[in-house]
């Protein structure tokens, strides 16, 4: 917020071009998207209930990374028989949470090819805590690489209250 204050504090008549070139850079930079409510994700995603897994991104960086909330509720399907008296979210369910938080950083990009993205693979997940109803699931997905915009890998953290729940690479195919 300072930094639009001194923006709007500057007088274009007098400033330097290394000024200039900060203010427009700030009017880029603030242009970014860098949330997205549950609406936003539907417009992007395929997904919908009871298989959207994603309630909001908190945190995007075009290209690079996506920070996505689940809000864990005892409302959600599987809980009815993933137990019976000891409800858990089901680890292959964390994992499609992250990966769609993935798919949000997938179809920012451009140009993307038309096409459904899909799993083409799952390395190295772990999951090291529970997830109950009431947890809030934070997931942080980052893009290692992409090749010829039909084939990438992603890596992957699921967290709740600070606490690590699950992490793994995540690949990714475009199908026709």
């Amino acid at each position: 917020m300072s930094i639009l204050t001194e923006v709007n504090t500057i007088d274009p008549t007098t400033s330097t071009s290394t000024e200039l070139q900060a203010i427009n850079e700030t009017t880029i930079i603030s242009e970014i998207k860098t949330t997205f409510t549950s609406e936003e994700i539907q417009e992007l995603l395929p997904h919908r209930y009871p298989f959207l897994l994603v309630d909001r991104i908190i945190d995007y960086v075009p290209g690079k990374k996506a920070v996505g909330v689940k809000n864990v509720t005892i409302n959600e399907q599987y809980f009815q028989g993933h137990f019976p008296g000891r409800p858990l979210m089901p680890g292959v369910l964390i994992v499609e949470a992250m990966a769609q938080v993935g798919g949000i950083v997938l179809t920012q990009m451009s140009p993307v090819a038309d096409g459904l993205l899909v799993f083409a693979g799952i390395d190295k997940v772990r999951f090291r805590r529970q997830v109950v109803p009431g947890d809030q699931l934070v997931m942080t997905v980052e893009l290692l690489w992409v090749k010829q915009r039909r084939f990438g890998k992603m890596q992957g953290r699921a967290e709740v209250d600070g606490q690590l729940a699950c992490e793994g690479e995540l690949m990714f195919s475009l199908v026709n």
